[in-house]
């Protein structure tokens, strides 16, 4: 059965602050709880309601996850009962309510060697990648659940979200088998599990995912009416509109970004065998023109492997966008996500406003979360955070050409 539990947002005063200024050291001893209170006490924190309440449930599995680990070496060891699994989690609210900064103070919190924190569009394509290589096993979904049990015990997704009708009918399944072999997942949505996969083709195929979650996962909505992100900033200083002019601003920028070492050159980098120009490129740093990146057939693994080589990334004009360019739109929120999840240092020159950017078309009420985290990725906080290059686990893609 389903556990739900909801709370709305109950803030105290306080200066704005980006919430990744009080996110856990990496290798932390606090529990969750302890660190939300240490964090409590500093200049800028914001209390609420929900953000309280979601750590209690954090603090209550990261103590079971504990008590878990020892009872499983304890199994193991001396053939006792097997001990049950922890149940996850599954937060949902809307853009900026906090559920990636409490899933990932949590997942630092938790002393596990084998858990991995990775964003969920990226974790179906590794999927959808190996089951590509696996034509010859007998069940390459069980084989694939396996290889990843196998080397994960604590499993948190960021973003959970199904729009995609090859991930809508093999997640259940997938979901299933990992729950079964001991995986425990934590999960943020923006979306509650009976919201998934809206409209889509073959939908009544997807609904017993949705109970299979609703069945493994306690469901907690985390929603208010504060968006931390748009508290940080009143001006994006690294956001340019409009264009005219914008050029010269650019270059300004990115000579002080780069420390000077930017070249006039244009340059191509390779990724995946593929070329993409660049306006300016040197160490560390690059330049891109919108529909460059952004235009032509681009994916996800493309700005991933951009992420992870550089720490600053230019993008220049980027149009407002019609409703007929849904996959410029897509592209862009993968840009968008991808970097900010390495914490890349993002310098844009737009033709309007972030949130005017996608206002019409496909998937367009979807873009006011990118236009959230754009604005985020302007703060001061934000950019002073150091550049997350190991965030995945991943071989070097991306080769450089004069």
């Amino acid at each position: 059965m389903a556990l739900w539990y909801s709370c709305a947002f109950a803030v105290f005063t306080a200066p704005a602050m980006s919430q990744h200024a009080f996110s856990p050291d990496k290798h932390t001893t606090l529990s969750p709880r302890q660190w939300y209170e240490d964090a409590a006490q500093k200049p800028g924190f914001i209390r609420d309601a929900a953000q309280s309440m979601a750590i209690d449930h954090l603090d209550a599995l990261y103590q079971e996850l504990l008590v878990f680990k020892k009872k499983r070496h304890s199994f193991l060891g001396k053939s006792l009962r097997k001990p049950s699994i922890p149940r996850g989690l599954y937060f949902w609210g809307g853009v900026g309510r906090g559920k990636s900064f409490l899933m990932d103070a949590f997942y630092a919190c938790v002393p596990y060697r084998r858990k991995r924190r990775i964003h969920f569009h990226h974790f179906m394509m590794e999927v959808h990648n190996e089951l590509k290589t696996l034509t010859n096993a007998t069940d390459p979904l069980i084989t694939v659940a396996e290889r990843i049990a196998q080397k994960t015990r604590l499993l948190c997704f960021d973003e959970f979200h199904v729009s995609d009708i090859a991930d809508a009918m093999i997640l259940g399944r997938l979901m299933k088998e990992l729950f079964e072999r001991g995986v425990i997942c934590v999960l943020t949505s923006n979306y509650p599990p009976d919201e998934l996969y809206p409209n889509g083709l073959q939908r009544i195929n997807f609904l017993p995912a949705i109970e299979l979650l609703k069945n493994w996962l306690t469901v907690l909505n985390v929603d208010g009416g504060n968006d931390y992100r748009l508290r940080e900033l009143t001006r994006e200083p690294l956001f340019i509109t409009p264009l005219k002019g914008s050029r010269d601003k650019l270059d300004v920028l990115y000579e002080r970004l780069s420390s000077g070492t930017g070249k006039e050159l244009k340059h191509e980098i390779i990724v995946f065998d593929r070329k993409i120009r660049a306006i300016r490129h040197s160490p560390g740093a690059i330049w891109f023109d919108f529909m460059e990146i952004c235009g032509g057939p681009r994916a996800q693994t493309d700005y991933l492997e951009i992420a992870r080589e550089y720490q600053t990334v230019f993008v220049s004009n980027v149009p407002k966008l019609a409703p007929h360019q849904s996959s410029e739109a897509r592209r862009f929120t993968w840009l968008v996500d991808v970097f900010y999840d390495h914490r890349v240092k993002l310098v844009l020159s737009a033709e309007v406003e972030a949130e005017q950017i996608y206002t019409d078309g496909v998937q367009s009420s979807e873009f006011f979360r990118t236009a959230s985290r754009l604005t985020e990725m302007q703060s001061t906080s934000y950019l002073g955070l150091p550049h997350l290059s190991d965030v995945f686990e991943h071989t070097p893609a991306v080769n450089l050409a004069e």
